[in-house]
């Protein structure tokens, strides 16, 4: 299928229709948000499975039952795709757990006034890009990414969060500094998320999110979403959780010529990544 006919265009971004339906949008723009709700931001394949994980663990005090028994597009659903129209969400106790891939300009009138809580989470984008590629090749709801150097130019495009306001209201996490050390990241999420949890609890929500571990749980590995949406004969959803695997995907002149357009577009950020 075409661009056309696989994309809605929204707000000047280009959404898979057949997961953002128009119903689904109006929903997601009359969203009332509460002070105490906490919402998980990601750009597309930088660690949004593995905060989905780690997040109700924390709100749970460790309690593996919400992870185990409910998949992570309920139990941290996505505010502008189409399952929340019709998961109640309004009805849900507080502290509320949502997720989203939406620019900080996208964001519903009500979040700028309430201001709930945001984790923003970011990863080496040229690992993002190397996910991307793989998720794309496998999901029958996206455009087919088409040789590397034609999904290249389509990917490196973009604009995020770290601009920001209301940011004492908003953590900034990296993949990186999760996949170097996810106990003190999981003992970072949780002050923030005012949670006292003693070391024993800490341990055990880092065991359950390990990568190795996580991507056990049919609740969070996409498993349960049929071959005809997702292919996992060609690419699993969580394929290798590392870091640095861009270095097998592109070639010595797709980075020299990414780190170019990268370092011209964040040349105004002022935040310093652990990868760069």
């Amino acid at each position: 299928m075409t661009e056309a006919e696989l994309y809605t265009e929204y707000k000047g971004v280009y959404l898979p229709t057949q997961l953002h339906p128009q119903e689904s949008l109006k929903y997601y723009e009359e969203f009332i948000f509460r002070h105490d709700d906490i919402l998980i931001v990601t750009y597309p394949k930088s660690g949004t499975t593995w905060m989905q994980e780690i997040v109700p663990l924390v709100q749970s005090g460790g309690d593996l039952t919400p992870v185990l028994t409910v998949p992570n597009w309920d139990r941290v659903p996505w505010l502008e795709e189409h399952r929340a129209c019709v998961l109640n969400l309004e009805q849900r106790a507080s502290p509320r757990l949502f997720s989203t891939h939406y620019h900080y300009n996208m964001m519903p009138a009500s979040f700028f006034t309430v201001k709930p809580k945001v984790i923003y989470v970011m990863r080496n984008p040229k690992d993002v890009f190397t996910s991307s590629y793989h998720f794309y090749g496998m999901a029958s709801f996206l455009v087919k990414p088409g040789t590397q150097d034609q999904f290249l130019q389509k990917f490196i495009n973009g604009k995020g969060w770290l601009n920001a306001k209301d940011q004492d209201r908003t953590m900034y996490i990296s993949y990186e500094e999760m996949i170097f050390d996810l106990r003190d990241s999981v003992s970072k999420i949780s002050q923030f998320m005012e949670k006292s949890l003693d070391s024993e609890v800490i341990e055990k929500i880092t065991d359950h999110c390990m990568f190795k571990n996580m991507k056990q749980n049919k609740m969070s590995n996409y498993s349960l979403v049929p071959n005809e949406f997702m292919d996992h004969n060609k690419s699993e959803f969580l394929r290798k959780g590392i870091t640095g695997d861009w270095k097998n995907q592109f070639t010595v002149a797709q980075a020299e010529y990414f780190d170019a357009v990268y370092k011209k577009q964040m040349k105004d950020i002022k935040y310093k990544f652990v990868w760069d």
